[in-house]
């Protein structure tokens, strides 16, 4: 029998998604392939996803990292869900927070509870039903899988963390299961003239590596699945106007805050991630609307503490290449395609990427079928996350130009049907395997003001008077437990706290 399978895999960039795919192609694979990883100290990365949603946890678990030590290691703080300030109306805020809201009953969700008490004033805003959320207000945290002697779940969490430190934390566990990294600048490409595939690449030391697969992970130009494999781009920014983002790192100013926030701006919005040692700032805007220096003026002006460097300028176009496979070559993060950081989804779509990519992990032969269905995946994944993002703008009750176009401008046919049904009924259903449930798009479509005409009619099945206390129940265990948890600020303390940088072991 011919042996096809692949032996020797090469990664292109290193960042936080060239080192999550030699840490997870190690961790799985490692007894099969050789895993070479090309980089260059030359070339910096973009480095300011430090924000993450629940799934970090399953794949921190796949490699084999301790949550406490890797949490020392990056700076890193716990997420509970991000909290939106000024995105529906001006002066109002609500939170996306992870995990269960109230208590389903009767085969639907509690949210249909929630809207019928709301009609008969019974209910309480929705975030007091949410263990997440109340603890997150209260700037508590605790590893608690369920509340105590109760049907509710109990904190669903991520992370914040310092993306560089992350990358560096995931080298030393690839190293160790043996993967190797090759310092250089790539100078040149050589392709296989029967199928175009990359055969090999040259650096300006003049090593010439070759490969059976390569995996893209060079940021946004693309080196192979663009400059080299001409893939082409899907550009959605006629719906996500943003095109430039401002970040800068500033002193922490008061304890951390376990959930990020995102501030709407008159034609963008600002970002605040709380690490350890410092928090992540960033005012993501439409050049149209605003100038860089502006953006940059009220980025500074909005910050809450001290500038630790230079404001950076980051641009961006948003979209996706037009397949995420081609060849023998596989773009991961930002080769891929980019969707704004506004729902903490970058570090999440390469961690998509590389499951996917093991679950279609092919052999020499290539085979199209394969190659296809990968391609379908994700282009799936990356269309409802989309949709996701353009809520947000979308549903928004703001008066400047920028937000009254994104109001007014159509949106996709897939997001105008779930905002439609919404509206209409309370309902949302969770279409294959899109990233974001039911309770997500409940907690956004609410909190920016999309009130729906009706509710489930399993929610006339309780009287008024046991309605009332189903919901006063839930509120009251939320609240009683979420004050016995210590502050975020404790936890990390007692736990996985980092030392401050520049101090000696």
């Amino acid at each position: 029998m011919n042996d096809s399978r692949i032996r020797d895999v090469v990664i292109v960039g290193g960042g936080t998604a060239g080192w999550m795919a030699a840490a997870a192609l190690s961790a799985t694979m490692g007894e099969q392939l050789r895993i070479r990883l090309v980089e260059s100290e030359q070339i910096g990365t973009v480095g300011v996803g430090e924000a993450t949603i629940p799934a970090i946890r399953l794949f921190n678990g796949l490699v084999g990292i301790d949550e406490n030590e890797f949490i020392c290691a990056t700076q890193g703080s716990f997420k509970l869900g991000i909290e939106f300030i000024d995105w529906g109306r001006v002066g109002e805020s609500y939170m996306h927070v992870f995990g269960q809201l109230g208590q389903s009953l009767d085969l639907i969700e509690f949210w249909q509870y929630w809207l019928r008490g709301r009609e008969e004033a019974i209910s309480e805003p929705i975030g007091h039903y949410s263990f997440n959320e109340e603890a997150a207000r209260n700037l508590r945290f605790a590893r608690v899988p369920r509340i105590p002697n109760t049907h509710l779940d109990g904190i669903s969490y991520a992370f914040h963390f310092d993306a560089g430190l992350y990358a560096k934390f995931l080298r030393g566990l690839a190293e160790k299961n043996g993967a190797t990294r090759t310092e250089g600048m790539i100078t040149g490409v050589s392709r296989n003239p029967e199928n175009g595939h990359i055969r090999s690449i040259t650096l300006d030391s003049g090593e010439e590596i070759a490969g059976e697969l390569f995996i893209d992970c060079s940021g946004f130009r693309g080196l192979l699945i663009e400059q080299e494999l001409e893939t082409g781009y899907v550009d959605w920014t006629h719906w996500l106007l943003c095109d430039r983002a401002i970040a800068v790192p500033t002193e922490n100013v008061g304890p951390p805050r376990p959930y990020t926030q995102s501030i709407a701006h008159p034609a963008g919005w600002q970002w605040r991630i709380p690490l350890q040692h410092r928090t992540g700032n960033g005012h993501v805007f439409s050049t149209e609307y605003i100038s860089e220096d502006e953006a940059t003026a009220l980025l500074l002006k909005t910050v809450e503490g001290k500038p630790l460097a230079d404001p950076r300028t980051i641009p961006f176009k948003t979209g996706m290449r037009r397949k995420a496979w081609n060849a023998n070559v596989i773009a991961l993060g930002l080769s891929s395609g980019f969707i704004e950081p506004l729902e903490s989804t970058s570090i999440h779509l390469i961690q998509n990427g590389i499951a996917k990519l093991i679950s279609h992990f092919p052999d020499r032969e290539f085979r199209q079928a394969n190659v296809d269905a990968y391609n379908r995946r994700i282009e799936y994944d990356y269309e409802r996350i989309r949709d996701f993002i353009i809520l947000h703008y979308h549903a928004n009750q703001r008066d400047e130009a920028f937000w009254t176009r994104c109001r007014e401008m159509d949106v996709p046919d897939t997001l105008r049907d779930k905002i439609d049904l919404f509206r209409a009924t309370g309902r949302i259903f969770r279409e294959q395997e899109e990233l974001f449930v039911e309770v997500g798009w409940f907690q956004v479509l609410n909190g920016q003001n999309i009130v729906p005409e009706t509710y489930h009619p399993l929610a006339d099945a309780l009287t008024k008077e046991e309605l009332a206390g189903f919901l006063r129940d839930i509120r009251t265990i939320v609240a009683n437990n979420a004050a016995r948890l210590p502050t975020h600020a404790e936890f990390i303390a007692a736990t996985c706290a980092a030392q401050a940088p520049g101090v000696p072991a």
